[in-house]
């Protein structure tokens, strides 16, 4: 039996107003990845995309998108994704743009990189807030990932995870 390796690819959903963020799902989102791919490598590019690419997780609150595409394959769909800018939904346009993050190897390398990613954009949060009220609804959020971390770092690991062979690459922004 052989066993087929994925890539995943995490990225954020930059949209200009958060509101419009409700209209996505991921049947668009599949769509317009695939468009993209499509015109910036053609008919090459589609046919990966119909082998083995699909969306695993979208956020509407947050914006998080999870693409999985197979291994020999995911620098084509990387590269597609700078050429979406708007994503047609429930007949609105919404004009976006994706912001890849990390390429992992696994599902949970790719949660592990979501829990740090989201705690240093909390902190970075704290340091531009006016309000006290402010600050204690960011304190608290800080707080609630840091008490999950330390609960999941506790408990000890029961899954494998395969080795990410230097091909995973973290992109801060």
């Amino acid at each position: 039996m052989v066993r087929f390796k994925s890539r995943y690819l995490l990225c954020e959903l930059c949209v200009s107003e958060r509101n419009s963020l409700q209209l996505l799902e991921e049947r668009v989102i599949y769509h317009a990845v695939r468009a993209a791919v499509n015109r910036a490598h053609g008919d090459y590019g589609s046919a990966v995309c119909n082998i083995g690419f699909s969306v695993k997780y979208v956020n509407a609150h947050t914006g998080v998108v999870l693409l999985r595409c197979r291994k020999g394959h995911y620098r084509l769909i990387w590269s597609a994704l700078p050429f979406i800018t708007g994503i047609e939904s429930r007949g609105q346009r919404v004009q976006c743009f994706l912001n890849c993050l990390h390429v992992g190897g696994t599902i949970r390398t790719c949660q592990k990189f979501l829990v740090r990613y989201s705690t240093r954009q909390l902190h970075r949060m704290l340091l531009h807030c006016t309000s006290e009220a402010e600050r204690r609804e960011v304190r608290k959020a800080v707080m609630s990932f840091s008490l999950k971390k330390r609960r999941e770092d506790g408990e000890e690991e029961e899954e494998e995870e395969e080795e990410d062979d230097g091909c995973g690459a973290g992109v801060d922004t």
